[in-house]
């Protein structure tokens, strides 16, 4: 079947207005809600495959496959308390615990879909938390949401308080023998608490360091029980693809790719905001049909992919379609589907310099590198950016590019790595001319 995409398919899946109902559980169940939950509780085991047929990805930025992490969990044997500790057995779903965090710490700037889901759809997300926990035999769901998101957690709070008082518990605890336990819980407030292991440390009530792995949340997370941590877009999809299934999914990308894609537009455009488009859809299309093209008189510079941990697409790459291979293959990443755009007449230096600056403050400190990595990246494009650095400066910069990616416990130190070598790679005639203004 040929998968032909227009503009009309805006906002058809995630962002229908039929969902966009805010904390109105009967406006919800009154258009499709709890058609997906019913089905997973017929046939529960099927939805772990569905979700492998559909190529349903980790939509917070890796793009992992789902099935995957539900399967790692879902394969887990069960634990029980013991005294002091723990240990495995063959015991009834009444007595074990595994954890589901619906990660929505969305911090990093440029994006901003999940707290759309958060605050207009709360009923949606909850279902698909429902019927993943139901996939796996999770009976505990932590809705992990940034603290600075107020009016998304106050949505959350009054969703969950009416599937509390549904009959939906009753419903699972009778088909599968789960009693699932709901709670919506302010994050660290840190950009770093979105790291799934440092949200595990603030689940548990402590500073969100990261862990090291091994071990994966998988194997021993929240209270050393198994956890998955999803964000909130991939969770989202659920209901829809259940109640709907594998082939409709798969159709509604262009391409290779499935499903839909919340994009995130901001910088330089005339219309910027967040758009739910097939998956595959060409950059341009987003940037020039929907954000309404570059501000008046400004010309394309750069694109900043998947938000400022990402890398940088410039105009010979505008048709690029937004899905994960095809913008890997273009040397970038699709990331959380956040597009930066920045028209000529910006600075680049100084517009890395700004996000980098921005991962030196949201450094935890735990790992020396990456403190003191992006402290000296900052510090190093400040002095570039404004025209007092030296040729030194820009061979330091470079090298670290070489030195520092791996070297941290978390992404963070990667993603601010490779912001900055993808500028050098596309600008580094902006860096030398920065330089010329002291030696030249």
């Amino acid at each position: 079947m040929t998968k032909a995409k227009t503009t009309a398919n805006l906002n058809q899946v995630l962002l229908n207005p039929a969902c966009r109902v805010g904390a109105d559980f009967d406006a919800w169940m009154g258009y499709v809600g709890g058609q997906g939950l019913e089905k997973a509780l017929e046939d529960p085991a099927a939805v772990i495959q569905m979700a492998k047929e559909a190529d349903l990805r980790g939509l917070g930025g890796s793009g992992f496959p789902t099935w995957f992490k539900w399967n790692a969990i879902a394969n887990q044997d069960a634990y029980r308390d013991v005294g002091e500790g723990r240990e495995r057995g063959a015991v009834s779903l009444a007595e074990r615990d595994k954890y589901l965090i619906c990660n929505g710490n969305e911090d990093e700037p440029g994006t901003f879909k999940d707290r759309v889901l958060m605050k207009e759809c709360p009923h949606q997300l909850i279902e698909g938390a429902t019927i993943t926990a139901v996939a796996c035999g999770i009976n505990k769901i932590v809705f992990y949401i940034n603290p600075h998101l107020t009016a998304c957690i106050e949505a959350m709070g009054r969703a969950v308080e009416q599937w509390q008082a549904s009959r939906w518990p009753s419903r699972v605890a009778e088909k599968t023998g789960l009693k699932i336990e709901y709670c919506v819980k302010p994050s660290s407030g840190h950009y770093i608490g979105g790291e799934e292991t440092a949200a595990i440390e603030s689940v548990e009530g402590k500073f969100p360091f990261p862990r090291g792995k091994p071990p994966y949340p998988s194997d021993f997370g929240v209270h050393g029980y198994p956890t998955l941590i999803n964000n909130m877009e991939t969770l989202s999809n659920v209901p829809h693809l259940v109640r709907n299934g594998v082939e409709w999914f798969r159709n509604l990308g262009i391409g290779n790719a499935t499903g839909t894609k919340i994009y995130c537009l901001s910088g330089d455009v005339l219309r910027p905001g967040v758009f739910e488009l097939p998956m595959g859809t060409p950059l341009n299309e987003l940037v020039n049909n929907h954000g309404g093209g570059l501000l008046v008189g400004k010309k394309l510079k750069a694109v900043f992919t998947g938000g400022p941990s990402n890398t940088i697409l410039t105009p010979k790459d505008i048709d690029v379609p937004m899905d994960f291979e095809s913008v890997a293959a273009r040397r970038s990443a699709l990331g959380t589907g956040a597009m930066i755009v920045v028209s000529q007449g910006t600075g680049i230096v100084k517009k890395v310099a700004e996000y980098i600056s921005f991962f030196a403050a949201s450094s935890c400190g735990q790992c020396p590198s990456c403190k003191t990595g992006t402290y000296y990246m900052s510090l190093l494009l400040n002095r570039i950016g404004t025209g007092q650095g030296t040729r030194a400066d820009l061979d330091s910069l470079i090298n670290l590019c070489k030195i520092l990616p791996g070297s941290g416990r978390c992404h963070l130190i990667n993603g601010a790595v490779k912001v900055l070598d993808s500028s050098l790679y596309h600008f580094m005639n902006e860096y030398e001319q920065s330089l010329l203004k002291v030696e030249g």
